[in-house]
């Protein structure tokens, strides 16, 4: 989209590298030549190392290009597709290495096909094709996916074109996958377009434009408009408060893009350190993480891209027994008696508590009744961990000798209950 928008930083690195009459289609045979040998076994071994229980794989995006032998021609650019099946060989890569495999898909864009070129937020809506003879080609595409590749996570991006029947493709899946899930993103906007109401989308394009540009960078999160049926919802960049009563997965990419970008600087990627407490405080509030990597040219994903998921791997070697299989406690988050943050977990009665900076040596955890706790450890510590129970507050004395951590996990055994009010 922005190697088309004249005057963007991307276009003109198009021209300066590529020249001013290459197109996005000259890329199809170096791709191919590059994909050919790419190692997906490697990948699927850093998202395996990274911790990872499942991964998505982009098997279409905004751009229309597949990246597996579909048997449909593109409506507008006839065969349009990778030459290596890569959605089927990443997938044996990510089920050999012990993980499961989801696809998505992008259903609300195609850009070739109504040659559609976003440049403010009011394209957005108007950029989604319509026509029936996308709708069917979109339906026939997710239908070989699901039979083809069984996914046990149906991602679909942006919206889906109005016309296709979901409820049945939906059925259509879960008769196919029975214990898959699929997102939230699949609402279909009205079939009625006009004059009247592509020129009220442009104004609201134009609000959103205006007041999107006043705020903070890191304060930036982006909700799509769910479909009435969904397994979990997909906010971008956001956090949370609270524990949040449906499902979720909060989505991003290592840095401030979904793939490899030369210009992203290593200020720009998370730290391990901020990756870690970004998935407790998201596990904490009833949601899973879904972190955005990408090859470079050569196939493999760049070092600034690992380095983040080399340190939660190491982390939840360590503590992911609070992390793997766990739900919200009736609290999400407290304080120390330090001013440290905790986030709570439960497995099974088991409530763990991960302190999130580095503790002081002696420490009070706010928000527990910890009248019925009969034991507690610190996760990947063999020594025991000094506690008593002051009025109800847990108060932990930790080995002197701990070491660094993103954060510390105490297992507070069955008895921990949720204070009646904040102890003191």
């Amino acid at each position: 989209n922005t190697s088309r928008l004249e005057g963007s930083p991307t276009w003109q690195h198009q021209r300066d590298t590529y020249g001013p009459d290459a197109t996005y289609d000259d890329f199809v045979a170096p791709f191919d030549e590059a994909t050919a040998t790419a190692d997906l076994d490697a990948i699927a071994g850093i998202c395996s190392d990274a911790g990872a229980r499942y991964v998505v794989l982009t098997t279409k995006h905004h751009e229309g290009f597949c990246l597996w032998p579909t048997a449909l021609d593109h409506p507008r650019k006839g065969r349009y597709q990778a030459g290596r099946d890569l959605v089927g060989d990443m997938r044996q890569a990510v089920l050999g290495a012990g993980m499961r495999m989801g696809l998505y898909y992008s259903g609300g864009y195609d850009w070739p096909y109504n040659d559609a070129l976003i440049d403010n937020p009011a394209d957005t809506s108007l950029a989604v094709p319509y026509q029936d003879d996308y709708v069917g080609y979109a339906t026939a595409h997710v239908q070989e996916l699901i039979h083809r590749y069984e996914p046990s996570v149906l991602w679909n991006d942006v919206c889906w074109p109005s016309g296709g029947d979901l409820p049945a493709l939906f059925a259509e899946y879960y008769n196919a996958v029975p214990d898959g899930v699929i997102n939230d993103r699949w609402l279909q906007p009205t079939a009625h377009r006009g004059a009247v109401s592509d020129t009220i989308a442009r104004l609201g394009g134009l609000l959103v434009q205006h007041f999107w540009s006043h705020i903070p960078d890191a304060s930036r999160s982006l909700t799509f408009p769910a479909t009435h049926h969904y397994d979990f919802r997909t906010p971008e960049y956001a956090t949370f408060d609270d524990i949040q009563q449906k499902k979720f997965e909060a989505t991003r990419g290592v840095g401030h893009s979904f793939g490899a970008n030369r210009n992203e600087r290593p200020e720009d990627i998370v730290t391990p350190t901020e990756l870690v407490r970004m998935l407790v405080d998201i596990v904490s509030k009833n949601g899973n993480l879904l972190i955005g990597i990408g090859p470079d040219e050569h196939g493999r994903i760049p070092d600034i891209q690992q380095a983040p998921l080399r340190g939660l791997g190491d982390w939840m070697r360590v503590n992911g027994e609070a992390i793997y299989g766990t739900r919200p406690w009736d609290i999400a988050q407290a304080t120390t008696t330090e001013g440290a943050g905790v986030r709570f977990t439960q497995k099974d009665g088991q409530v763990y508590a991960a302190v999130l900076d580095m503790p002081e040596p002696a420490f009070g955890i706010r928000g527990v009744d910890a009248t019925g706790v009969t034991e507690v450890r610190l996760l990947g510590i063999d020594e025991p961990v000094e506690w008593s129970v002051d009025d109800g507050m847990l108060r932990v004395r930790l080995p002197e000798r701990l070491p660094a951590s993103p954060a510390h996990v105490l297992a507070l055994g069955t008895g921990a209950r949720p204070a009646a009010q904040p102890t003191a």
